[in-house]
């Protein structure tokens, strides 16, 4: 009985050491803002959502923008914005510095089929 009690409890022990281990090596969750629209039609042409077609484009900006910029090497061959500008595209996820205006990052999705679409144009 003395033996079963001590294995049960060094089980529970080893379990709980690693749970913490593992949420600690977690990527943790971190609050931004943003914007978004709720769209039908064409980002350049953007129309009322409708039953058959409804997508959404989102776009961050600030530290988050920076973070996913960073994480996205190399640029992009050619930019649009001026002086400076610098873009990176991965798939459908598009993120842009523009001195003076910082980072911005833009994806999409089309909520009928789920899948990713672009999110912002130049």
């Amino acid at each position: 009985m003395k033996n079963t009690v001590l294995i049960v409890g060094a089980t529970v022990l080893v379990s709980i050491v690693c749970s913490i281990s593992a949420a600690e090596r977690l990527a943790p969750y971190r609050q931004f803002s943003g914007k978004y629209a709720i769209y039908s039609g064409e980002l350049g042409d953007q129309q009322a959502p409708t039953r058959t077609e409804t997508k959404v484009s989102f776009i961050v900006d600030g530290q988050p923008a920076k973070e996913l910029f960073d994480a996205m090497h190399p640029d992009d061959k050619e930019t649009c914005g001026g002086e400076g500008a610098r873009a990176r595209t991965k798939g459908n996820v598009w993120c842009t510095y523009h001195p003076g205006r910082g980072y911005k990052c833009y994806f999409g999705f089309d909520l009928k089929t789920g899948k990713s679409i672009d999110g912002g144009i130049c």
